[in-house]
């Protein structure tokens, strides 16, 4: 039987528990996460837990170690009953069932944790405070949901508020990827205090590639157009077109808006210009990053934006609106800052880099993000976070 958690060793063992995560259906979702994951386990014996609903695979628990990482995933048949209230409570049922059968699974292979590191609320802080209620082991939050900023938590009930304060509030600490998110959390009362700990932004240990031909833009983004507007991109290259000929897009990314953004493209008369490529592994995003001029992010609302340190780790300029994350990185030496929904203001700005695309010098707005967001930076801000959160030794 696995012994009690006590004085942690100088290497803890954290339990992570991710609400998202990369796999076959979207091998993009929670890709961030993982990575951040990774960059602790540089530092710290770390074992995952994935709970996951997953129609495609039988119910089960095994360990699936990938990533360098080791991985215990438990799966359940998620409901598929068309009234929404049962749906969502048989599938809490199957979702708990699934956590404690990976949790045991967790004892067997790895031992009992010293620490619970929750990425994204609400389920998998609840299955983090209940192991703190029974083992007595602490858990930490690490939040990166824009519904905090959006509107979406403001909308939802008194319930579901209490819960999430509660959950907030029995937490050893609290992170969140940027300053606005973390603001947002204090305003909505569900924190005090926060640490910020980025995201890891790839692509850093590559080879700088040379600047793409001046015109080439690139969005990468989930075709969702309510939340990353790639609209409003399609609307202004159609304008900025008018003055400069060469003006190409590339697309990176699907979703249930792609239907409507090629239709958009062909009506707005720009569809020779406009290359949907679809969802993409990270290399691939990145080769194809290599050859652009210059990255566009026209989110609504984005808590910390791994695409723009992306292309600013590739060296490449980026437009991008004041939506939260951006306002971290971009600069006037690496790029230019629009209004939320400025579709002329976007329109102006690919004229204006696509006219003075030499003055971005590619080794400056690659050192611009080279230092705070390496693995090593945020493996060694989580490994600090957590010799916190740890119960302090018994004395002799």
């Amino acid at each position: 039987m696995p012994s009690s958690p006590g004085a942690a060793a100088e290497t803890p063992h954290v339990l992570v528990l991710p609400k998202w995560w990369p796999n076959a259906r979207d091998p993009q979702l929670g890709d961030f996460i993982r990575k951040q994951v990774q960059a602790t386990a540089r530092f710290t014996k770390v074992t995952v837990l994935l709970i996951e609903g997953d129609p495609d695979h039988p119910t089960g628990v095994a360990r699936a170690d990938a990533d360098d990482l080791i991985v215990i995933r438990s799966r359940y048949r998620p409901s598929q009953s068309p009234m929404k209230p049962l749906r969502k409570l048989v599938n809490l049922r199957r979702y708990w069932k699934a956590a404690m059968a990976g949790w045991q699974m967790v004892l067997q292979e790895r031992g009992i944790p010293d620490l619970v590191h929750v990425h994204i609320l609400v389920r998998p802080a609840l299955v983090a405070h209940w192991i703190k209620r029974k083992h007595g082991i602490p858990y930490i939050l690490s939040e990166q949901s824009s519904e905090y900023l959006d509107g979406t938590y403001r909308r939802k009930g008194p319930f579901f508020h209490a819960l999430n304060r509660k959950l907030f509030g029995d937490a050893n600490a609290i992170t969140a990827v940027s300053g606005w998110l973390g603001d947002g959390l204090k305003d909505l009362g569900l924190c005090t205090e926060y640490a910020i700990v980025p995201n890891v932004i790839p692509g850093l240990d590559r080879p700088l590639p040379s600047r793409g031909p001046a015109g080439h833009f690139m969005v990468v983004a989930d075709l969702v157009d309510r939340t990353k507007n790639v609209s409003g991109v399609i609307r202004a290259l159609a304008m900025a077109a008018r003055h400069h000929d060469q003006l190409r897009l590339s697309v990176i990314g699907d979703g249930p808006d792609r239907g409507f953004l090629e239709e958009l493209a062909s009506t707005e008369g720009v569809a020779q210009r406009v290359r949907f490529l679809g969802r993409l592994p990270n290399t691939e995003v990145l080769d194809h990053m290599a050859t652009a001029s210059a990255v566009i992010i026209n989110s609504n609302v984005e808590t910390f934006s791994v695409v723009t340190g992306e292309a600013l780790a590739q060296g490449k300029p980026v437009i991008a609106t004041r939506c939260g994350g951006p306002q971290g990185f971009v600069s006037d030496t690496n790029g230019i800052l629009i209004a939320v929904g400025d579709t002329s203001a976007l329109a102006a700005a690919m004229v204006q880099i696509t006219e003075n695309i030499t003055n971005y010098d590619p080794d400056m707005i690659r050192a611009s993000v080279n230092e705070r967001f390496s693995p090593e930076a945020v493996g060694q801000a989580f490994k600090s976070i957590h010799q916190r959160s740890l119960p302090a030794p018994a004395s002799a």
